[in-house]
């Protein structure tokens, strides 16, 4: 019997984008709470806990996020934890996320230019007080642009999701292909639906890197005036 793509098929695939929206957020949420912990770690004057960091970030990075999901998805129930679906992928790209937004922010707060460190130390302001409210105020400003196209990368591999068995964007065009057999169409659908969702947040962040330097050329030239 020759079954084609109807408008249930086209619901399934709209139930799949929005968790595959809403296990984005939560990969960005958590990697991004972890990731500031991280940065600061890295950064730390206390070197066992910028080794341990080090160590943590090495690990994650050089581990594919396939092999994390297996693990987190597979090991946690053999040390006596229930786990979902949502939650594995949830946790396992969360833990993706914080190394490498982690290690984009720390690159970022070490850019700020060292007078900005040295001009806080002789307001007499403590660490935390320089950093909160000197340093991270002008860090957002350099990380905004690689954060955002950052999250692109986040959004493409929840699609690793399904080999857990959550059911997201790829894994419901796979079910549906199961079951009338139009690969192409259908994977065709998949794709652009990825493009709508990756699309939006690689223009804007390819603008705000190019924003970035004119904000700090007109800044430039604002204070030059003052100087001579």
């Amino acid at each position: 019997m020759n079954i084609s793509l109807n408008f249930a098929h086209i619901q399934f695939l709209l139930e799949g984008t929005l968790w595959t929206v809403v296990l984005s957020l939560m990969a960005f949420g958590g990697g991004g709470l972890m990731g500031f912990l991280i940065a600061l770690g890295r950064i730390a004057p206390v070197r066992p806990l910028r080794l341990a960091v080090s160590i943590w970030v090495q690990l994650v990075q050089g581990t594919p996020l396939l092999i994390i999901m297996f693990m987190v998805y597979f090991g946690l129930p053999q040390l006596g934890f229930s786990i979902s679906p949502l939650l594995a992928a949830g946790v396992s790209l969360t833990v993706y996320a914080s190394a490498y937004l982690g290690e984009i922010w720390r690159g970022c707060i070490q850019s700020v230019p060292r007078a900005q460190w040295e001009a806080a130390e002789c307001l007499a302001l403590s660490r935390t007080q320089r950093m909160f409210k000197v340093i991270l105020p002008q860090a957002i400003k350099l990380a905004t642009p690689p954060t955002v196209g950052f999250s692109v990368q986040i959004i493409k591999n929840t699609s690793l999701a399904s080999v857990v068995g959550f059911v997201e964007l790829a894994r419901a065009g796979q079910l549906i292909n199961n079951s009338i057999f139009e690969p192409f169409i259908i994977y065709l659908i998949v794709a652009v639906v990825y493009f709508c969702l990756c699309f939006p947040v690689s223009a804007l962040s390819r603008r705000l890197e190019r924003g970035a330097p004119e904000k700090k050329a007109r800044r430039l030239q604002s204070v030059a005036p003052r100087i001579t």
